[in-house]
């Protein structure tokens, strides 16, 4: 039987190609990710398969799925490159200037948000003296959270709800929300912050469905809530509808409160605050290029537009 005797570079892009197959679920969706067309995919899939000696997975009008090999080589390929990185890591800890790449995953909708040092970091970080390579994932809280505790990013930044004890916080700043409606909607005209919570009970409303802390979630469960959105974006898409009422950071509702299409409701009682945090695995090895951004987070700076 056919095996990989040496492991040579071509072979290790063949497993990344595969690791990229099986996170995508299948051919089709990982054209966009690797950048090349599904006969090039298919081709390499055929290669590694050849040097393995058996299939990896299946394909065809059934749709994708791995075969039991091809489960313990993804696992195994996993290992390999988590292996890889180690040996990148402890190269550059040779070297005085820093090197190697930084993943980082961010909760989508935080880059209007005037307060936050994360930007800073970055620029810090690759600035002309370095050769660091930055990877920024946009991602739901949830992925972002299993991406760090898996090792697929260096670290993240999510809301502070509901984080494994396995993780090492470091609180960045709150984000303030208020309850807003739009344009055409009942209560636009109205006193704004003179609305009972029966009032504003009677409105549909937008129930989240993305973590929340308990105060948070406290404040949607006093309202009609009708609709649900997965993000902050499908909340706003929701409210300019002029038909819901819901909860929006203050920063992601500011253009459309600027340009007139928007306006908060009872802002004095109607609002919450969310604590956002940059998490790391509190077992991660040493790597240089993490801790000096971590390093760089911890630098005061004049805050500017931008996170």
């Amino acid at each position: 039987m056919p095996a990989l005797g040496q492991m040579s570079d071509y072979e290790i892009r063949l497993i990344r190609v595969f690791q990229t197959v099986v996170e995508c679920g299948g051919f089709t969706a990982a054209e966009t990710t690797l950048g090349i067309s599904r006969s090039a995919i298919s081709q390499h899939m055929n290669d590694l398969e050849g040097r393995l000696g058996f299939s990896l997975c299946q394909r065809g009008r059934g749709g994708f799925s791995l075969t039991e090999e091809g489960k313990e080589i993804y696992q195994a390929g996993l290992t390999l490159i988590s292996a890889l990185e180690t040996f990148k890591s402890d190269v550059n800890a040779l070297h005085h200037t820093i090197r190697g790449e930084l993943n980082i995953g961010i909760t989508d909708n935080l880059v209007t948000l005037p307060a936050m040092n994360v930007t800073h970091a970055l620029a810090k970080l690759s600035a002309p003296e370095h050769d660091v390579t930055l990877n920024i994932h946009m991602e739901p809280s949830d992925a972002v959270i299993r991406s760090v505790m898996d090792g697929h990013l260096h670290v993240g930044v999510v809301p502070a709800v509901n984080l494994p004890t396995s993780l090492d916080t470091q609180h960045l700043y709150d984000e303030p929300s208020f309850l807003y409606c739009s344009v055409g909607h009942p209560l636009f005209d109205k006193a704004s912050d003179r609305l009972t919570l029966a009032e504003l009970a009677y409105h549909p409303a937008i129930s989240p469905r993305y973590p929340l802390p308990a105060e948070a979630r406290q404040a949607h469960d006093a309202l009609n809530l009708r609709a649900s959105a997965s993000d902050r974006e499908g909340a706003a898409f929701l409210i300019l509808t002029g038909r819901f009422i819901g909860f929006l950071p203050e920063h992601v509702a500011d253009q459309w409160v600027s340009a007139g299409k928007m306006r908060a409701l009872n802002s004095t009682s109607q609002h919450y605050r969310i604590p956002f945090v940059l998490i790391a695995r509190r077992d991660r090895r040493p790597n240089r290029v993490v801790d000096a951004f971590l390093n760089f987070i911890d630098t005061p700076q004049t805050p500017t537009p931008g996170i």
